[in-house]
């Protein structure tokens, strides 16, 4: 009985779809808000739609909020996974982990102390070819946050295709930036999926940029219809 590390994005939803595909029985999604921006451990733009995701799926969420303050928020975690523990009976936690060390080691150290199994079925795959996959299985996904050299205000709210996967191997190989935005440089959200009984539309956006190259996608209405 598994619970999954949620934040929306296109790696834990992938996870989730790994998990249930493989015949898994996945409990709840845990996710945390944080009220740090520049958290080291969780995702922020967009983590209110886990909400309509979590319809979607017709799964339940644990939903807890943070401070984000670096060590503190590992507590708020590890209270959260035994939480879920106690409510569900989960066995196992999987997280959408690609290349973070710092992540992956602290989900991993809170779930040992929990009794709990730590699973990371995405841990080092090759990020170009794991996006190309992600998108052939019929994954709508959307570009909420940029934070990087070559990024502009147009990709906010831009559908990843096979167009943007070649612009972003193009940065890749003029600035060594990750194609799977690990080193920060995009978020993402999953409006649609072969596992969401419903989807969810973008009805209303604003698009709020920082700097010339950073700035996030603002949802302020959104809805599930169906498919």
């Amino acid at each position: 009985m598994l619970a999954v590390l949620f934040s929306g994005g296109k790696d834990s939803v992938f996870t989730l779809y790994y998990y249930l595909e493989q015949g898994w029985d996945v409990k709840c999604l845990v996710s945390l808000k944080s009220a740090n921006k520049d958290s080291y451990m969780f995702h922020t733009p967009a983590i209110d739609m886990v909400k309509l995701q979590s319809e979607a799926l017709g799964i339940p969420l644990i939903l807890h909020e943070t401070k984000g303050e670096k060590e503190q928020e590992l507590e708020d975690l590890k209270a959260t996974l035994e939480n879920a523990k106690k409510k569900y009976q989960i066995t196992g936690v999987a997280v959408g982990a690609l290349l973070s060390d710092y992540q992956h080691e602290r989900v991993n150290r809170i779930c040992h102390s929990l009794g709990l199994k730590c699973f990371a079925p995405l841990w080092h795959k090759a990020q170009e070819s794991l996006l190309r996959e992600i998108i052939s299985l019929g994954f709508d996904v959307r570009i909420v946050a940029i934070a990087a050299q070559g990024l502009s205000r147009e990709m906010l709210g831009a559908k990843v295709d096979e167009k943007l996967i070649a612009k972003f191997s193009e940065l890749h190989k003029k600035y060594g930036f990750h194609v799977g935005g690990e080193g920060g440089e995009y978020e993402s959200l999953v409006v649609d999926c072969p596992i969401f009984k419903k989807r969810i539309e973008l009805k209303e956006t604003e698009k709020e940029m920082t700097s010339g190259q950073s700035g996030k996608l603002i949802i302020k209405k959104a809805a599930l219809l169906d498919k």
